[in-house]
């Protein structure tokens, strides 16, 4: 995997971001010295991508914890802006589940300790969920890539970013591909420019030529014929928030990829950590879908393409239903239908 790209990096007290919105034209860097530079970082997508976001959420309370000491706050008002912080880092992006569970686990480590100790233990939890992002990523990649023993010249769709730009680690279902490629599978990777922000083009497009992996670049639009001429093996996309019954919100332009494999007979795969499953809520249906800025379908990087006043609608993901999953590829292994049981079995296997 190029060492070239990475998403953040936690160094000397501050959490230095790759600016994700100038690639892959301009390399710039955002230093975040406090918890409100990381939301904002977050809500306009200069880190992105479940994974990714919340290990930035978590050194993001470490950040806050940082700035309310400065402030000389202790006992239960050091307690209160904590948990106020937590509250508005993860509203950042409401869809993402990796950003509460992250800024969860950050509470629950400062609920935990002496106040004295909680410096250095948020830092080691923060750390530790970098830690093992890095290693659920090369799992993942693993389990994923072993569905395919014994082809070769495989030609895989990919939607939008899933690779060491929007992880800690090699990526979740780029990480497929790239092992893919590692043991000579890989024929083709067809990716989706990722409309209205162009994810695919910018960050999968830059990560696959980065790697060497031989890739062709396709606007959404053309997915359906894609797969009709080029004879798509497989699609593995990523995952926001995976309900209990196995429907998963991803990027919007997800949703149109399922129905279509369904169509075309391709197996479709989700790729995704157990933090990216929300056991709470039953099904695609409770999940909230965060509509973003008309400004991004109007105009691309200040150009505009509609009309000022043209009506838009700007939702950032959509639901694949599980009845169109063929497999949710995670650190463990890879689920299956029936989704309610494996899921289940799942959930289980993590209170181990």
């Amino acid at each position: 995997m190029s060492e070239a790209l990475w998403s953040l990096k936690w160094e000397k007290g501050e959490l230095v971001l790759l600016d994700q919105t100038k690639l892959p034209g301009n390399i710039s860097y955002i230093h975040c010295r406090e918890s409100r530079e990381v939301g904002e970082a977050i809500s306009r997508l200069s880190v992105r991508g479940a994974p990714a976001i919340g290990v930035a959420a978590a050194y993001g309370m470490v950040l806050a914890f940082k700035e309310i000491k400065k402030e000389g706050l202790s006992g239960p008002s050091l307690k209160d802006a904590f948990h106020r912080a937590a509250r508005e880092l993860a509203a950042a992006r409401p869809t993402a589940v990796n950003l509460s569970w992250a800024v969860r686990e950050m509470v629950h480590t400062f609920d935990t300790l002496p106040e004295e100790e909680a410096l250095a233990g948020l830092i080691e939890r923060a750390e530790a969920i970098e830690r093992e992002d890095k290693a659920l990523c090369s799992a993942m990649a693993d389990h994923g890539a072993d569905l395919f023993k014994g082809r070769k010249n495989l030609r895989i769709l990919t939607h939008c970013n899933t690779g060491a730009l929007a992880t800690a680690g090699i990526g979740t279902a780029f990480g497929v591909i790239y092992r893919l490629y590692e043991r000579g599978q890989i024929e083709r990777v067809y990716a989706d420019e990722t409309r209205p922000l162009l994810q695919g083009a910018r960050l999968t497009g830059t990560e696959l030529m980065e790697n060497g992996i031989p890739a062709t670049l396709i606007t959404d639009s053309m997915a359906g014929w894609v797969m009709k001429e080029k004879k798509i093996d497989a699609v593995i996309v990523g995952a926001d928030r995976i309900a209990a019954n196995g429907d998963a919100a991803n990027k919007v332009g997800t949703y149109g990829l399922s129905v279509l494999c369904a169509y075309h007979h391709i197996p479709f795969y989700i790729t995704a950590p157990f933090s990216t499953f929300d056991f709470s809520i039953s099904s695609g249906d409770e999940i909230s879908i965060e509509e973003r800025n008309p400004e991004e379908v109007r105009q691309i990087r200040g150009i505009y393409t509609a009309p000022k006043d043209m009506p838009v609608f700007n939702p950032a993901f959509d639901v694949a239903p599980h009845t169109l999953i063929t497999g949710i590829i995670t650190e463990k292994g890879v689920l299956t239908p029936p989704y309610d049981v494996t899921i289940k079995n799942y959930e289980r296997s993590l209170q181990l």
